[in-house]
């Protein structure tokens, strides 16, 4: 009894170590995901309390409604955890990756893209946004690394920019709306649109700007991490740049101050 009390609380501690391990942002929204779908599971909630539902938030003032939609991916089964795969494995990628240490400025692209996809479900018949939320997450990310080779169930190869096309053209074989699929994809673009191409160009400026209060709250004490590499930034990194340069004349240098004794 003793031997299994302690192997239950090593796998609980190393459990909870894991967990904490994940990045904050990406923990928060999957841990909300998957409670909200136990609780409908558990019949604690039903599905008709967390919908978008337009008149029911402004008139009857059910304001969590703008979230919930957003934490509910259907019963379990195949197509939960499909979308919770993709969910947590690209929020996850972009929070360690581009977002490295700017967990305001993901935050900010969260808020963005919430509201973005709030606006267009009033004029279209969604009520669940979760998913076209991951296709966002997704499409950023795809975006941001052009050159990352994709393998899909082992029968597509491709790179990572035609990940969300592909996602598309599945949801078209299984017959699923493929609304949803467009909403996140145009989201997505217009957020990597005005993040990462319109302050780089002749002219261009920053529209999006995280506020504040926001980088006071969420990115003070993140400099630990350190300075974020070129090839995680928004952008991707810069081929042409030769990196063995620096090393090379340094090099040179201390043979030619080598090379004066025997000169001499």
């Amino acid at each position: 009894l003793h031997y299994f009390i302690q192997s239950n609380l090593r796998m609980a501690q190393t459990f909870h170590q894991e967990y904490m391990a994940v990045p904050p942002v990406t923990r928060t929204y999957t841990t909300a995901c998957v409670l909200t779908t136990i609780a409908v599971q558990l019949d604690i909630l039903s599905p008709f309390q967390l919908y978008f539902n337009q008149s029911l938030i402004w008139k009857k003032y059910q304001i969590w409604r703008l979230l919930t939609n957003f934490t509910f991916f259907g019963t379990i089964g195949f197509n939960f955890i499909f979308n919770m795969i993709f969910t947590y494995r690209y929020c996850r990628m972009l929070e360690e990756g581009s977002f490295r240490g700017r967990t305001a400025d993901f935050i900010m692209m969260f808020v963005f893209g919430g509201v973005l996809m709030t606006i267009i479900a009033c004029f279209v018949n969604l009520v669940f946004l979760g998913q076209a939320f991951t296709i966002m997450l997704v499409y950023v990310w795809a975006k941001r690394n052009p050159f990352i080779r994709m393998n899909f169930f082992g029968m597509l190869n491709f790179n990572a920019p035609y990940l969300p096309w592909v996602l598309f053209g599945f949801s078209l074989l299984l017959d699923n709306s493929v609304v949803v699929d467009l909403m996140g994809i145009a989201v997505g673009h217009v957020y990597f649109y005005l993040e990462d191409v319109l302050p780089n160009i002749e002219g261009g400026v920053k529209i999006l700007k995280t506020p504040r209060l926001l980088k006071l709250l969420f990115d003070e004490g993140e400099d630990e991490y350190g300075e974020v590499p070129d090839d995680s930034r928004p952008g991707g990194y810069n081929w042409g740049e030769d990196v063995r340069e620096q090393p090379v004349q340094n090099q040179e240098e201390e043979e030619e101050e080598g090379a004066h004794p025997h000169q001499e």
